[in-house]
């Protein structure tokens, strides 16, 4: 069985400095709501836990679905860098940007670069289609999985937090989609935004989602991760002969009392079963009183025709 890790939405903190000429843009209302607000929230103590835990239930690879930063400054790509290489290398972990790591247009060797190695194809893997200049969506092959990242991250107006996949990302992920069909590989789409209408106020939604769900309905996947909303989300959209689930994980950093609202981060555990596949999750929840991540739930993710759904799971763990 192959353990798959999920994390998203770190928002790294404390902020570094910041001086007042990186505040005359969109960076202004995050910094103020930050100050006022989600500085209380998100806390680098329960990211910490997170990855005590995450190091001691030893996954076969992790993928992170974006908002590793808050305002886009370039020190916290630098810190945020760190951070990553303290987690692990390269290859054991990948990821896809949020819309928070895209607050404002900067530079590549200011901002993403930062991470690049974290979001790249495999080296074999020949380029496909008209891949979009930022190289997304990338492929890793890891175990039975094939982890196809996909980029939303664009600036947006103030208030806003909308995200954008565009023309050239979508071709491309047609191609990989139809390629991958008939390769044998348990296929994860990790995308920040969820895919799905109604998920995200309009303010927040992807933008282009119905391009995205149109060749999943042709080409099929297995599973799609994603983040962005800070609250555990479950659903599903159409694929080719069966739905696909769709799951998204709270924030790995969030102090939040609210069921399914406070940190956690979900292992998934896939398998062959015959000519059929099979995912176990568990959900791994931070505790206040403890200070720890402890196992809430398991559950099996079954996609049978017509529907997908998380069934309660009464025996193994993954």
């Amino acid at each position: 069985m192959f353990r798959l890790a999920h994390i998203s939405d770190l928002h790294l903190a404390p902020l570094p400095r910041v001086g007042l000429s990186e505040l005359a843009n969109q960076r202004l209302l995050g910094y103020l709501s930050w100050r006022l607000r989600r500085h209380r929230k998100h806390r680098r103590a329960v990211l910490d836990a997170l990855v005590r835990d995450l190091r001691s239930t030893r996954p076969d690879h992790v993928a992170i679905t974006g908002d590793l930063v808050n305002l886009g400054l370039p020190a916290e790509f630098e810190r945020a860098a760190t951070w990553l290489r303290g987690l692990g290398p390269p290859d054991w972990v990948s990821l896809v940007p949020g819309n928070h790591d895209a607050y404002v247009p900067l530079p590549p060797a200011a901002g993403w670069d930062h991470w690049r190695d974290y979001a790249t194809s495999d080296p074999d893997v020949p380029e496909v289609g008209s891949v979009a200049a930022d190289g997304f969506p990338f492929l890793r092959r890891r175990g039975p999985l094939a982890l196809v990242g996909l980029s939303t991250a664009a600036p947006s107006p103030p208030t806003f937090a909308t995200g954008h996949l565009g023309d050239a990302q979508l071709e491309a992920l047609d191609h990989l989609l139809e390629r991958l069909a008939t390769s044998g590989h348990y296929r994860v789409l990790l995308i920040h935004h969820p895919p799905q209408d109604g998920v995200s106020a309009s303010h927040k939604r992807l933008i282009d989602a119905a391009g995205l769900r149109d060749i999943v309905a042709r080409r099929g996947a297995e599973l799609i991760l994603h983040g962005h909303e800070h609250v555990f989300v479950s659903g599903q959209i159409g694929g080719a002969g069966r739905p696909v689930p769709v799951i998204g994980v709270p924030s790995a950093s969030k102090q939040d009392p609210r069921p399914g609202h406070g940190a956690q981060y979900h292992v998934y555990g896939i398998e062959r079963d015959g000519d059929r596949w099979r995912c176990h999750l568990e959900i791994r929840r931070f505790s206040p009183e403890s200070g720890c991540f402890d196992l809430a739930s398991r559950l099996i993710v079954a996609a049978a025709p017509g529907v997908a759904r998380l069934e309660p799971e009464a025996a193994a763990s993954c």
